[in-house]
């Protein structure tokens, strides 16, 4: 599209600063326009991530979700109120790229691993010029944290949403040598009856928060509630053989 602005998908990392790559310090650096995702009312975690690296008076874009978990996301009202939300934002979006502005949207992690951006990517990147730079995932942060290696030589590695159905659940469980829970938060319960029915729950780290000032991991079966919060998931580690 001649004379429009460049899209970003700029991957936050999974919370410290720190972590954040060379290449996403340079699209915030080169963007006029910051969209963000978050809760109503809120600014979202990868917006504090890049707080003190933005221009002064730099444009934003805020993108609050009309909802979260208040309606279950198989319901026909969240499909169609989410799918509503994302095509509007991304004409919001649309409309400064037209406008010849370059535009960096912020992804907690990676852009394209579980990340709300990628609902804008796929409506946006076929009309605009477009980048997405990669970020450090949540679960790569989270193992480094805890220091637990988590595969090794033909180790199989299954990255698994807590979202998914408990039975379903335990069954790829006990189907991998190594795995990453996702999406934990409310559904902490049901994985550790998932983990506890494949064998595989004192093996199971509970990390929350990771590289963050607050983070910390613990064995999930010495964990004492099941209070987790959004920034949280469960590391079954692999290589068995290990010295």
């Amino acid at each position: 599209m001649s004379g429009a602005g460049k899209l970003y998908g700029v991957g936050t990392g999974p919370g410290d600063p720190e972590l954040l790559t060379l290449k996403a310090v340079r699209a915030l650096g080169e963007a006029d326009v910051l969209a963000w995702f978050a809760k109503a009312g809120g600014t979202g975690n990868g917006r504090a991530i890049v707080e003190g690296l933005l221009r002064p008076g730099m444009a934003e874009l805020p993108l609050h979700y009309p909802v979260t978990v208040e309606i279950d996301k198989e319901h026909d009202d969240y499909k169609s109120r989410i799918t509503a939300f994302y095509d509007a934002s991304a004409e919001a979006v649309a409309e400064h790229l037209a406008a010849g502005r370059t535009v960096a949207i912020l992804s907690e992690g990676d852009p394209l691993f579980y990340g709300s951006y990628m609902h804008l990517h796929v409506r946006l990147a076929h009309r605009f010029p477009t980048e997405v730079v990669p970020g450090i995932t949540a679960m790569s942060g989270c193992w480094s944290l805890s220091g637990l290696p988590i595969v090794q030589g033909d180790d199989v590695l299954s990255v698994l949403p807590g979202t998914m159905a408990e039975a379903e659940l335990s069954r790829r469980l006990g189907d991998t040598q190594a795995a990453v829970i996702m999406k934990v938060g409310r559904n902490l319960p049901k994985i550790r009856r998932a983990l506890a029915a494949a064998g595989r729950l004192g093996e199971a780290i509970y990390v929350e928060r990771g590289t963050t000032p607050a983070g910390r991991s613990v064995r999930l079966a010495e964990k004492p509630d099941d209070a987790a919060p959004y920034f949280s998931l469960v590391l079954v580690p692999g290589w068995s053989g290990r010295p």
